[in-house]
């Protein structure tokens, strides 16, 4: 199947706000086909792999983790933004970069950070996966980070406190005037969350924490049931 046209609403690379630093065009590759390269051989992607989803690492080898969270979003990504006619590089870009600057522990484990580093003004998981490929990524001897494309990077930083806003320029623009960034930024959020709702649900079954009910139903009986901090919450309400 031949991929379809760009949407005039997509991103295109003639459009973009280009990079920090600046570098010769690829011949065979588009400037987002360079970004997810570049985020898929970064050693923050790699350590993605011990980092928790739902269960922790030892608990199983077939549980997900932020890497194969990260792959499954990319997955959904990519296969709505061919069928809405969006730059599905850039999509898939931010989708594996999303969790870039994610804590262990999953979210138990950011609000542990923020509480320790809040004399320095806390912890902000997104705002730390942009300075993941900002900043501390070391690949490159003419600049620091993985100097990606601008849309890119407005991608991945989904939150964003005004306070650290005003210290990042541009890009922190849209949390000071309460806009939206491009729509594949918009899109990878959304299948964020389709993918952990669906199969956080899914390594809760396989876990044993929660099961169908004994009619059949594929709803849930006798448990009600919650995602907090990163973790299925499976609490017997009756019975």
């Amino acid at each position: 199947m031949q991929p379809a046209p760009l949407a005039p609403y997509a991103a295109t690379e003639s459009r973009s706000r280009g990079r920090r630093y600046s570098e010769p065009v690829d011949r065979y590759r588009g400037q987002y086909q360079r970004d997810r390269d570049r985020i898929i051989h970064s050693t923050a992607f790699r350590r993605l792999v011990y980092k928790t989803q739902v269960f922790v690492n030892h608990e199983g080898d077939l549980y997900r983790t932020r890497l194969t969270h990260s792959l499954e979003v990319a997955q959904i990504g990519r296969s709505v933004a061919l069928a809405l006619q969006l730059n599905e590089p850039l999509t898939e870009a931010i989708c594996l970069a999303h969790d870039l600057g994610h804590t262990p522990f999953g979210h138990a484990g950011q609000d542990t950070l923020n509480a320790c580093m809040r004399e320095y003004g806390g912890f902000e998981h997104n705002l730390q996966s942009l300075r993941v490929v900002d900043e501390l990524e070391a690949k490159y001897a003419d600049f620091p980070g993985l100097n990606l494309m601008f849309e890119t990077r407005e991608g991945i930083l989904k939150h964003c406190s005004k306070k650290n806003a005003r210290l990042l320029g541009d890009l922190g623009e849209r949390f000071l005037n309460r806009t939206q960034p491009g729509l594949e930024a918009q899109l990878a959020d959304i299948c964020d969350a389709v993918a952990y709702n669906n199969h956080d649900v899914d390594d809760g079954y396989r876990a044993g924490l929660i099961g169908p009910s004994n009619s059949g139903s594929s709803r849930c009986s006798n448990y009600s049931i919650g995602r907090s901090r990163g973790v299925i919450l499976a609490s017997k309400t009756g019975g």
